[in-house]
């Protein structure tokens, strides 16, 4: 998805080309992300000849608000708590973003109060 945010839109080939090539991702497997993107309402494809060229239907903010509360439905029983525990404990964070997270959060809390 990053890769079609930053072409606007694009075909397999075009969003290839944007990936690092370390990364190994075949076109057969990239075309195939970018069907279910498609099916799912992420991402919205066109005909160019007898090529598919993709667009973003989503704001990155949107999919990420999206994929976010897929992953904490599915991984994490709806409970968005156990969601933060986890990265919270995990992760190895460090001090900075314990402090930036604190931060949201303490922003969030004055932001519902009032």
């Amino acid at each position: 998805m990053t890769a079609l945010w930053d072409l606007e839109e694009g075909s397999v080939r075009d969003v290839l080309s944007q990936l690092a090539p370390e990364r190994g991702l075949a076109y057969t497997s990239a075309a195939t992300i970018l069907r279910i993107l498609d099916e799912k309402g992420f991402v919205t494809s066109r005909k160019k000849g007898k090529t598919l060229i993709y667009k973003p239907e989503l704001a990155k903010d949107a999919y990420q608000t999206r994929s976010l509360q897929n992953l904490s439905a599915k991984l994490f029983d709806n409970t968005p708590a156990t969601l933060v525990a986890r990265l919270v404990d995990d992760a190895g964070l460090s001090q900075e973003s314990l402090e930036e997270i604190r931060a949201l959060l303490d922003r969030r809390l004055r932001d519902a109060s009032g």
